[in-house]
C-alpha cells in the first residue's frame, strides 16, 4: 500500500476500498498538533473519495496512540484547532464506519480516539486506559462520558477515577471493543472495515437509566491522595455522564479539564511525571557506554532491608542469592519474606503459584562464597562504617571479576567504602527505601571511583525492578537524608519554642506531607539517628544552637514503636501515637536549659520552617553538584519521604511560591534565627539574575 503524507506525522493511503490513517509520531503517537490536523484532514479525504467505503485508524510503531502530547498542555499547540474533540466528531459524524485498529497501547486521548470510532478492535496484549487522572486531570475529550454508555457506570468509573488499564481480552470482555485480533494491526483494521456495510446507529450517544452512590465515592477519596482533586472531578464527570445529554456532558467535561489543567496541582503532577523519567538520564554519561546486564543478583543480609532487597529482585523474575551469618536470622528473614508475599496474596495480587515461583527465586546460603558468581551484590547490613568494610573486603575476594558490589548505606562514604578494594570502579552505593520491595525510589549514589558502566548498568538494573532511580553524589546523607537533618533540627527547634509533637506532625500532614516528622521518626526508630547524631558529634560546631530533645529522650530508651515509647507512648500492640506529659517535661526542661522563651506558634509558622529549610538545603545540594537537577530532588522527596505529589517536591514547591519570595522568607529567618538560616548562595544569585527555576542555574 502506498501512502502520502498529510502532516509531520500522519500518512494516508487506501487498500481494497478501505482508507488507512497511520499515525506516525514515535515513540508512543502523542496526539499532538500536527497529529490532529492530519487526522482531520485524512477525514475529510475519506468522506471525498468515493473509491472508499470505510477507514481503519493505525499506529505505526509499537502502539495505537499513548495519549495526548502533555508537553504541549499549557502552550499555544494545545489549544490550536483542530482540537481533539472536533476530530473525533468528524469520525463520529462520518458516513463511512471507521475502525480504531488497536495494538500496544490506547492511552488518554488514544483511547478516547477510539472511543470516537464506529468499531474497535485489539489485540489480546494491548494496554487500554483513561489515565489522565495520574496527571491530575479528567479526560478532556469524551472520555468521561463515551465510556459508561459503552461498559456501564461501575466499571467505568474504576478506570477513570483510578487511571486503569485494561488488556485487550478484558476490553472485549467489557465491550468496550468489539473483538480480539492477531497479527498486524493495518491488515485486521481494513479486514474489519471492509466487513462493515454501514454504520451502525452510534450506541455511545444512548445512556441507560442508572443508579450510583456518586457522594459516596466522591467522600470515600482520600485527603492525602495524590491526586484527588482529579479523583473528585472524575466523579463529577461520570455523574453527568448519568444526567446530561452526550453534548452537554462533552461541555462539562470539556471545563472540568480546562480548570483542573490550568490549576497547580495538575501542573505539579505533570512536573513530577517529567522529572522521574529525566533522573534516570545521567548528564555526562558516554553514549557508547557499555552496560552489563544483572542476571543473577546477591543481598547481604536478610533483615527487613535485606529481605526486602532479595524480594524486589525476585518479584522481577532476577535469582538472587541471600546471604546471613547464621541459620537463626535466615530463617527469621525468610519468614519475614514469606509472611509479606502471603499478605499480598490474600489480597488477590498473587497466586498461591506466583508465591512459590518467587520465593524459589531467593536461594538461601549461610556461605559468602555462593554470591562468586553474581553480576550485582548489594550489602545491607548495620549502618556502620568497619561493618560495611569488613564485608567489602571479603565481597572483593569472592566475587567475580566485573560482579558490581553495592552498598545499601544511606549516609555513609561510597568512596570510603570503596577504598579498601582492589575494584572501587565497580563499587556504588544503591540505597533501597523501605519497605525495598515496595518503595520505588532507588538513590543511586556515584563514588568518585565509580565506572560508567557500573552507574548505567546500575540504573538499567534499577529500572528493571521497577525502581526510580535519582542519581546522586557523595556526601552526608546523599540528597534525602541531607535534607531530612535541616527538617528535624527545625521541627525539634519548634518543639523548644512553644509547639508540641502532635501540633508540629498536624500542621505538616495537613500540609499534605504522608507523615509528620516526630511520626516518622517514630516510626523508624529514634536510636538510628541518634548513633548518626553522636558520630557527628566531633564536626558540629559549638556556637550553633542544637537541641537536645531527641537525644534526652534516646537516653530514656524511648526509640519509638518498638520500644512503646519515642516522640509518644504507644499501647501494647498498636502503632496509634499518644501524646505523652514524659515528653512534655523532656521538651520544656531542654528550652529552660538551652534559654528559650516558650510562646505560641502557629501552623503556618511550622510549615514555612520545616518546608524552606528542604528547600535551602536543595539549592546548597544543587550548587554542589550532589544532585544533577533540581526536578532530581523533587523526585527523591515525593517518591521516597512523603512530600505531596500535589505540590510538585521541594524545588518545584519554591517555585511555585516564587524565587524571590522564598528568598525573601529565608532572609526573614536568617534575621531571626541566625546562622542555620544562611541563604544558600544559588538561591541569592539565581534571584539577582531574574530567574524563576532553578533549572536555569
Amino acid at each position: 500500500m502506498k501512502t502520502v503524507v498529510l502532516s509531520e506525522t500522519v500518512r494516508y493511503g487506501t487498500q481494497d476500498g478501505v482508507a488507512v490513517i497511520l499515525l506516525d509520531n514515535p515513540p508512543v503517537n502523542a496526539l499532538g498538533h500536527s497529529v490532529r490536523v492530519g487526522v482531520a484532514a485524512a477525514l475529510d479525504r475519506v468522506a471525498e473519495d468515493t473509491g472508499v467505503h470505510a477507514a481503519v485508524i493505525a499506529g505505526s510503531g509499537r502502539g495505537f496512540c499513548g495519549g495526548a502530547d502533555v508537553r504541549q498542555f499549557n502552550t499555544p499547540a494545545a489549544t490550536a484547532g483542530p482540537m481533539l474533540g472536533e476530530v473525533i466528531a468528524k469520525i463520529e459524524a462520518s458516513a463511512k464506519p471507521v475502525v480504531a485498529a488497536i495494538h500496544g497501547v490506547a492511552l488518554g486521548g488514544g483511547l478516547e480516539l477510539a472511543l470516537g470510532c464506529h468499531h474497535r478492535i485489539a489485540t489480546a496484549d494491548a494496554r487500554l486506559g483513561l489515565t489522565e487522572v495520574t496527571l491530575g486531570l479528567v479526560p478532556g475529550a469524551g472520555g468521561t462520558q463515551r465510556l459508561p454508555r459503552l461498559v456501564g457506570v461501575a466499571e467505568a468509573l474504576d478506570l477513570v477515577q483510578h487511571g486503569r488499564r485494561v488488556t485487550g481480552v478484558r476490553a472485549a470482555g467489557l465491550g468496550l471493543v468489539d473483538a480480539v485480533f492477531e497479527g498486524d494491526p493495518i491488515a485486521a483494521g481494513t479486514a474489519h472495515a471492509a466487513a462493515a456495510e454501514a454504520v451502525p446507529a452510534p450506541g455511545v450517544r444512548s445512556m441507560a437509566p442508572t443508579e450510583f452512590d456518586f457522594s459516596a465515592r466522591r467522600d470515600a477519596v482520600g485527603a492525602k491522595d495524590r491526586n484527588a482533586l482529579a479523583q473528585r472531578a472524575a466523579v463529577d464527570c461520570l455523574e453527568a455522564a448519568t444526567r446530561l445529554p452526550l453534548e452537554e456532558g462533552l461541555t462539562y467535561e470539556r471545563a472540568r479539564f480546562d480548570e483542573l489543567v490550568a490549576g497547580p496541582e495538575s501542573k505539579a503532577l505533570r512536573h513530577v511525571f517529567f522529572a522521574e523519567r529525566q533522573a534516570a538520564k545521567i548528564a555526562d554519561l558516554p553514549a557508547d557506554t557499555a552496560v552489563r546486564e544483572v542476571v543473577q543478583a546477591a543481598v547481604i543480609g536478610a533483615g527487613t532491608m535485606g529481605g526486602g532487597i532479595a524480594m524486589a529482585f525476585a518479584n522481577a523474575g532476577i535469582p538472587v542469592v541471600l546471604f546471613e551469618r547464621d541459620q537463626q536470622a535466615l530463617d527469621r528473614g525468610l519468614a519475614r519474606m514469606r509472611h509479606n508475599y502471603d499478605i499480598t496474596a490474600a489480597k488477590g495480587r498473587l497466586t498461591a503459584a506466583q508465591v512459590e515461583e518467587r520465593m524459589g527465586l531467593i536461594r538461601r546460603t549461610l556461605d559468602l562464597a555462593d554470591a562468586a558468581d553474581a553480576d550485582l551484590v548489594i550489602e545491607a547490613v548495620f549502618e556502620d562504617m568497619d561493618v560495611k568494610k569488613d564485608v567489602f573486603r571479603r565481597l572483593d575476594a569472592v566475587c567475580k571479576p566485573g560482579a558490581i558490589l553495592a552498598s545499601n548505606t544511606s549516609r555513609l562514604s561510597v568512596d570510603e567504602i570503596a577504598a579498601v578494594t582492589s575494584r572501587p570502579q565497580d563499587v556504588i552505593g544503591l540505597h533501597f527505601f523501605s519497605p525495598a520491595n515496595i518503595m520505588r525510589l532507588l538513590e543511586v549514589v556515584r563514588g568518585d571511583a565509580t565506572s560508567p558502566t557500573t552507574l548505567a548498568s546500575c540504573t538499567r538494573a534499577a529500572q528493571r525492578i521497577g525502581k526510580a532511580p535519582v542519581v546522586v553524589r557523595v556526601c552526608e546523607g546523599f540528597v534525602g537524608n541531607r535534607m531530612l537533618t535541616p527538617y528535624w533540627r527545625e521541627a525539634n527547634f519548634l518543639l523548644e519554642e512553644g509547639a508540641s509533637p502532635q501540633q508540629v506532625d498536624q500542621a505538616l500532614t495537613r500540609f499534605g506531607m504522608a507523615m509528620g516528622p516526630h511520626n516518622v521518626a517514630d516510626l523508624a526508630g529514634l536510636d538510628i539517628n541518634w548513633a548518626t547524631r553522636k558520630r557527628l558529634a566531633p564536626t558540629r560546631p559549638a556556637h550553633l544552637r542544637y537541641c537536645r530533645v531527641p537525644d534526652r529522650i534516646c537516653e530514656q530508651g524511648r526509640f519509638g514503636q518498638k520500644t512503646g515509647a519515642g516522640y509518644y507512648r504507644y499501647e501494647e500492640g498498636s502503632r496509634i501515637p499518644h501524646p505523652d506529659p514524659v515528653v512534655d517535661e523532656i521538651i520544656a526542661r531542654c528550652a529552660r536549659e538551652a534559654g528559650v522563651e516558650r510562646r505560641a506558634l502557629t501552623d503556618d509558622e511550622i510549615v514555612e520552617r520545616c518546608i524552606l529549610a528542604l528547600v535551602n538545603e536543595g539549592a546548597q545540594i544543587l550548587a554542589e553538584g550532589i544532585a544533577q537537577r533540581a526536578s532530581d530532588i523533587d523526585v527523591v522527596y515525593v517518591s521516597g519521604y512523603g512530600f505531596p505529589a500535589w505540590r510538585g517536591g521541594p524545588m518545584h514547591y519554591a517555585e511555585t511560591l516564587g524565587l524571590d519570595v522564598t528568598l525573601e522568607r529565608i532572609r526573614a529567618l536568617h534575621e531571626v534565627h541566625g546562622e542555620h538560616w544562611t541563604p544558600a548562595p544559588l538561591l541569592q544569585r539565581l534571584v539577582a539574575a531574574g530567574a524563576t527555576r532553578f533549572e536555569t542555574c
